[in-house]
């Protein structure tokens, strides 16, 4: 159920040999990732739960879903660029069922980020599930 763009992600994530290279691959993604404009940032949009600030911006538009985000802390912000690789593009009705744990198993992140960063992602898509679920 992976889209395109999260298939780039996860073969780029098999020639990289060592995690500190797959983290600056992360961060990366997310330098190269358009800031949330200021007018977005508000509570409405904020993401609870994750140990840096968090916004997410959903948009569903002729039933496809997709989301804009940003973050203060550098990883996480490359964190959004791979969710949204995962769930942008996608019609809002698929969103829910996607198995956002198993998809980003394997590229291993799970077992190289702190418990404060791991539960920062789930938050993330815990909201972005809540978002698709109300308009789906």
């Amino acid at each position: 159920m992976a889209s395109a763009a999260f298939e780039d992600i996860v073969e780029d994530f098999e020639f990289l040999e060592d995690w500190e290279d797959r983290y600056r691959y992360v961060i990366d993604h997310g330098k190269a990732m358009a800031p949330l404009d200021d007018a977005l940032k508000v509570p409405s949009t904020k993401v609870e739960g994750c140990a840096s600030q968090v916004w997410l911006h959903p948009r569903i538009e002729g039933g496809v879903f997709s989301f804009d985000g940003d973050s203060d802390a550098l990883i996480v912000r490359g964190l959004i660029s791979v969710l949204r690789a995962l769930y942008n593009g996608l019609p809002v009705a698929e969103v829910p069922r996607v198995d956002a744990g198993g998809e980003l198993a394997r590229l291993g992140l799970n077992d190289h980020l702190s418990a404060q960063r791991s539960n920062g992602l789930r938050s993330m898509i815990e909201r972005i599930r809540q978002v698709a679920a109300e308009t789906a």
